[in-house]
């Protein structure tokens, strides 16, 4: 188990680390956004002009002016076009079976999103077998990392049994080190006349078993999940064994679930769509995270977060995708990007800098989020001169190429 939350690094296929021997410099990039105020324009993103940018390995080397580009084994011409930052989706479920087309269709002919519709998922979940589970997630996997998503976080929360949460997080750390336990996503259906004796499996024998798997833990603080006293008991008991908070915090209602990240120093409180200025406030004074997840809204017709309240409070922000086969059934960070310029009041320089460097911080990660010398080399190759095209044009496929660890796999 992992338990220093600064150096976690996600797992790379056999065959893509023996291929990283040689150097390689990327010229004629248009725009190239670093994330360095220092290596750029002294903007947040660290703009770069004309720009070029050196792999060597599975790192970056150097960043600046194409002109003083240095010697390298290997050159790209990027003619022209934009490289920025891997996107790092910080916040998603993916070890899950079947879809929830009929409950999609019906809420979009009406009926309000509720908390319950995640039984469906369970049910189809404990009945697949480790394959499926896992050819599901290698399928989304490689859907995202074609859009530009070179860092991820996923979670249990579709077993809610000790052997169904556990499998789920051996399957998922065979492919992340970003794993986080979510036993505590719903209570159990077959406990759900007992939430104290759900809660007790989720700190006791749950807890033991899957806490080897994982790195984070994770908890439904809602109307019809669970409340703040029954949040604070099962991070808490995470938190002895290793495993470090993360909350679904105030999506459907207000509920205290923002004011409890902060106090257990959460790496991130997510959705944060209710919020009061007593949440705004306590997060701007804290390293927690706020991650917003406008597939939700837009998949559940719900109301969007203010991204503009918490930025000019001065809380630091990230987008994620939450893909999940109920509410957010979306892999795209692009497609969440433009949905945060659009409705929630994001810059698109705002946007990129929350789904790269914001979603590294709602990881605790300084390796990746960023393209500056010692960093991973994780970077997309947009067809397009700037970073704003991402906004600008949604829904084209504007991700012409991506390096993971400094080997282009898109």
């Amino acid at each position: 188990m992992r338990t220093d939350v600064q150096t976690a690094e996600p797992r790379i296929p056999k065959d893509e680390t023996d291929t990283m021997s040689s150097s390689t410099v990327i010229t004629n990039i248009a725009a190239l956004v670093t994330n360095d105020p220092s290596l750029g324009d002294n903007s947040p993103l660290g703009l770069v002009r004309d720009a070029a940018v050196v792999i060597d390995g599975d790192r970056i080397a150097w960043t600046g002016e194409s002109s003083k580009a240095p010697a390298t084994d290997n050159r790209l011409d990027a003619e022209g076009r934009a490289v920025l930052p891997g996107f790092v989706d910080s916040h998603s479920h993916l070890l899950f079976a079947g879809d929830r087309t009929e409950e999609f269709n019906a809420r979009m002919s009406g009926r309000p999103y509720g908390a319950g519709g995640i039984r469906t998922t369970v049910a189809a979940t404990r009945a697949a077998s480790d394959e499926e589970l896992e050819a599901g997630l290698t399928r989304y996997l490689a859907e995202a990392l074609r859009q530009g998503t070179t860092t991820f976080e996923t979670k249990s929360g579709y077993g809610l049994t000790v052997a169904d949460e556990s499998r789920a997080l051996r399957i998922a750390a065979r492919h992340t080190d970003e794993v986080t336990y979510l036993g505590a996503h719903i209570v159990a259906p077959e406990l759900a006349d007992d939430p104290a004796a759900y809660v007790d499996l989720v700190t006791g024998e749950m807890l033991d078993a899957c806490a080897p798997h994982a790195r984070w833990i994770d908890v439904f603080c809602e109307k019809g999940a669970f409340d703040g006293d029954q949040a604070r008991a099962i991070l808490t008991a995470g938190r002895a064994k290793g495993l470090h908070p993360r909350i679904h915090a105030n999506q459907l209602t207000h509920g205290p679930g923002v004011r409890l990240a902060v106090e257990l120093d959460a790496a991130s409180a997510d959705h944060c769509t209710h919020l009061t200025d007593a949440d705004v406030d306590a997060l701007a004074n804290s390293r927690t995270v706020a991650t917003l997840l406008p597939g939700a809204e837009f998949s559940t017709r719900a109301e969007w977060p203010d991204a503009r309240r918490l930025l000019d409070a001065g809380v630091t922000v990230a987008l994620s995708t939450d893909c999940n086969p109920g509410s957010s059934f979306t892999s795209s960070v692009p497609f969440c990007i433009a949905l945060a310029v659009r409705d929630m009041g994001m810059t698109p320089d705002e946007a990129v800098w929350a789904a790269t460097a914001g979603g590294a911080a709602a990881l605790r990660r300084d390796d990746i989020g960023r393209l500056t010398p010692g960093a991973y080399a994780d970077l997309t190759l947009l067809d397009a001169p700037s970073h704003v095209h991402l906004a600008y044009r949604p829904g084209v496929p504007l991700v012409a190429g991506v390096w993971r660890r400094g080997v282009r796999v898109v």
